[in-house]
């Protein structure tokens, strides 16, 4: 592993760094690692999961409304 240390970061850039660390429930060394993996990856690599990009685009739907006759579930039949 290698160290890095950042000389005159602004306070604010400080403030904002540990309140969007705050947000995503990691230390302020985690936020920084995970920015600065994001800004050098090959464009098209994501570092997060397909189920996870996958739940991000429908985050914003209501999610469906489904009706229950009440009877038990069974198991699918798949005789012909």
């Amino acid at each position: 592993m290698s160290v890095l240390t950042v000389r005159n970061l602004g306070v604010e850039v400080r403030d904002r760094l540990k309140a969007q660390a705050a947000a995503h429930g990691r230390s302020m060394e985690a936020e920084a690692r995970a920015i600065l993996s994001a800004a050098v990856a090959p464009k098209g690599v994501s570092e997060t999961g397909l189920g996870s990009r996958i739940a991000d685009l429908f985050a914003d739907e209501p999610a469906p409304h489904v009706e229950r006759s009440g009877e038990p579930a069974r198991a699918a039949g798949f005789e012909a």
